[in-house]
């Protein structure tokens, strides 16, 4: 008897992992319909992998060997345990800024450096890891590649990562391997987020797979008068309406000092956590009410958005919070997951809505101080409460929630664009 129920609980086992045997496939529609590489992160396990446009995603039960793993040829570490010092080998699909980040198995930032990269094969040099399991990223505008570091080093040193050397002189072919099946770990129930990438077009896509399907990526174009390309996301459904909004909050124009007036003189101007442009490249601008507004009262104007784009009102607003759960929920449904950029707790953090919110903080009514990053995102509203002060959306560190307040117009805080319908 007792070996009976054995093989029966190893039977219900199999059909178990067979039943996430999913295949996903992935085409492009609206502004452009190729796709030259997808991005799929287990916002659950915190497994990530990036495909070709073509490759297939390749879903598949979790085994022994635990969520995290290298990034299909992305990303290589050699050697890898490390002992004393390991090479961190990557390929950048184009040039601008790369954020190379440590992170340990709490979400704690070990070490983090930002360099200028061209296009192309860059080695940086890793040491310093104490014993222990680690997270290597590599974040630019484009792209965001991840890998597993294994150290066995006894002793702690310094943490460091060293830029070593570049090779542009890369073909396209050298990126990445032909068209395959990709596997990522998966058990029914994660939250993923494919980011579907096409030149100066992104776009995030959520979906919580129950099966094999295909996905589509609808290209938008969400560039702003500084050049910068934004991924969007669609959110909402059929019943209640579709949104379609910036995956990311806006970083556009000059960068100046928190003690400094935005003033109207037909230049946008933003803060920068900490007056650090670092700090725009990942949480984007910070700017007064009037800026965002180019100076006008108008709600739902395009303000400093991209053309096409504008501030949201009060009511988009409150239609993407109900859209994605209600108040209750819909903060923890627009956070990223983990503890990256997020403090601990992060409360309900599932980013289930594709919104992937940071906390940027803000800069003070009197430019006097800047507060909160890490803790707290801040968006404007374009409805103006009275002559001194107009709405905003928040979310928290420590709540799931998602309401609205009001500050006065002299506050620096985030904003997110808007697609015009």
């Amino acid at each position: 008897m007792k070996k009976s129920m054995c093989l029966f609980i190893l039977v219900l086992s199999m059909l178990s992992m067979q039943a996430q045997d999913y295949l996903i496939s992935f085409s492009g529609a609206g502004d452009t319909a190729v796709i030259a590489t997808v991005k799929v992160d287990n916002l659950t396990s915190g497994a990530s992998a990036t495909l070709n446009g073509g490759d297939m995603l390749h879903l598949v039960a979790v085994s022994g060997i635990g969520p995290l793993s290298i990034d299909h040829g992305s990303l290589q570490i050699h050697p890898n345990p490390m002992e004393g010092q390991s090479t961190l080998d990557f390929a950048t699909p184009e040039a601008g800024n790369s954020v190379i980040s440590i992170v340990d198995l709490s979400g704690r930032v070990v070490c983090r450096i930002s360099k200028k990269l061209s296009r192309g094969m860059h080695n940086f040099r890793i040491s310093g890891m104490y014993n222990g399991t680690y997270i290597v990223k590599v974040a630019g505008r484009n792209y965001d590649f991840s890998a597993k570091l294994v150290s066995q080093c006894s002793q702690s040193g310094e943490a460091k990562i060293e830029y070593v050397s570049t090779d542009g002189n890369i073909t396209n072919g050298n990126l990445k391997s032909n068209a395959a099946t990709v596997d990522l770990q998966y058990t029914d129930g994660d939250q993923l987020l494919y980011t579907g990438i096409s030149g100066k077009y992104s776009t995030l896509v959520p979906d919580v797979p129950a099966g094999s399907k295909a996905v589509i990526f609808n290209f938008v174009r969400c560039t702003d008068n500084d050049g910068n390309n934004y991924p969007t996301v669609r959110i909402g459904s059929t019943k209640s309406g579709f949104q379609t909004w910036m995956g990311k909050d806006l970083n556009v124009g000059i960068r100046i000092d928190k003690n400094q007036t935005q003033a109207n003189n037909s230049i946008i101007e933003k803060y920068c956590f900490h007056d650090s442009a670092e700090y725009c490249t990942i949480y984007g601008g910070l700017y007064v009410w009037d800026e965002a507004m180019q100076f006008v009262t108008t709600q739902g104007t395009q303000g400093i958005c991209p053309a096409g784009w504008h501030i949201p009102t009060n009511t988009e607003w409150s239609t993407l919070t109900e859209s994605i759960g209600g108040e209750a929920v819909a903060g923890g449904n627009m956070k990223e997951t983990g503890y990256v950029h997020w403090m601990s707790p992060n409360a309900g953090a599932t980013n289930s809505s594709g919104f992937t919110a940071l906390p940027a903080g803000y800069r003070n009514f009197d430019g006097t101080f800047f507060l909160n990053i890490w803790q707290d995102s801040y968006w404007w509203s374009s409805n103006e409460y009275d002559a001194t002060n107009a709405t905003h959306w928040y979310a928290s560190f420590i709540t799931s929630y998602n309401g609205w307040a009001n500050f006065s117009k002299n506050f620096g805080l985030s904003v997110r664009c808007l697609k015009n319908q």
